[in-house]
């Protein structure tokens, strides 16, 4: 627990980093076992006294805004540090060839989109692609669990799928031990995938498949982080207010050519789009009277379709050069 007065009564930055229960000084971005240290296999309550969820209740504690200035002075820090070791990363990605996920945390293992956006992933990981996803559970745990099974049989990924299930969702108990026996049982050492989760959200878990998690303090940097990497397109699948949220941010950056060209904004699941939440409805209508430009949009329930799509954008601007 922490001890408030000795952090109301510290006044340098030195001092009151002894007592925060993050690094500042990180050399890379965190991993799976780095931010479950202290989970124990088979005592799910453990999953409380980890890394993650320690940092998570000295955020809560000390105010999402930040009580004090040394104390927004160490997030600052670590999120520097997080940047750089994200940004040393991907220099060994074309980044044309980083594709993103969006989606939500609510998406249960069990839904047949889950098992689509596995599908996708482990083929554009195949293909040589970089995933990234906000790096939660949902339709984001997907997105790794597809690129973690990268080069694996489609026996060996329904064997996967069925250890998830009967765990759906972050907040049944086993949901944390039963993705650690996914790793376990299926190890990855080839194929690696990138996690940009929050603390904001520190709630909902950061997924154990995502072999890279570059986990941020600030949420605003965190969020316009994962629409600008994803040079090579972003596919939405269903999702509720934050993903509204990365849809329309995503689509002010393709009207303006913030990097100088649009990437494509692809929509699985036809019914959820144009019926459900008939956003895709909507943009389709301000592109037709001109109040947006330049936005690639697709709509579709085929997971072949959305791979031939992004495969044939990065043939068509590999050679054209970032702004």
């Amino acid at each position: 627990m922490i001890d408030r007065p000795n952090l109301k009564h510290l006044s340098t930055i030195a001092e009151y980093l002894v007592y925060v229960p993050y690094k500042v000084d990180l050399k890379e971005l965190y991993r799976p076992e780095t931010l479950y240290a202290g989970f124990s296999s088979g005592h799910a309550d453990s999953a409380a006294d980890t890394y993650d969820q320690r940092v998570y209740r000295h955020y809560l504690d000390t105010g999402k805004r930040a009580y004090s200035a040394l104390e927004s002075l160490a997030r600052s820090l670590h999120d520097y540090a997080i940047q750089k070791n994200l940004d040393d990363f991907l220099k060994h990605y074309d980044p044309k060839k980083v594709v993103g996920v969006m989606g939500g945390h609510a998406l249960e293992r069990t839904n047949e989109v889950y098992a689509k956006i596995v599908s996708l992933s482990k083929r554009m990981t195949e293909k040589g692609f970089l995933m990234i996803s906000g790096g939660g559970p949902g339709a984001m745990e997907a997105t790794h669990l597809g690129a973690w099974m990268a080069g694996r049989s489609a026996i060996e990924v329904q064997d996967a799928l069925s250890m998830l299930r009967e765990f759906p969702t972050f907040r049944d108990k086993g949901w944390l031990e039963s993705a650690f026996a996914v790793r376990d049982k299926y190890p990855q050492e080839r194929y690696e995938s990138l996690g940009v989760p929050t603390w904001l959200y520190g709630h909902e878990p950061a997924t154990p498949f995502a072999t890279r998690i570059a986990k941020f303090f600030d949420n605003s940097v965190r969020e316009d982080g994962i629409l600008t990497l994803a040079f090579g397109g972003i596919v939405y699948s269903p999702g509720s207010a934050g993903t509204m949220q990365e849809i329309f941010q995503d689509a002010v950056q393709n009207h303006y050519l913030s990097f100088g060209y649009s990437s494509p904004m692809i929509f699985l699941g036809k019914d959820y789009w144009t019926d459900e939440m008939p956003v895709y409805l909507l943009l389709q209508h301000l592109v037709e009277k001109g109040k947006y430009k330049n936005l690639r949009l697709s709509i579709t329930d085929s997971v072949e379709e959305i791979v031939e799509s992004l495969t044939e954008f990065y043939s068509e601007i590999k050679q054209h050069p970032l702004v």
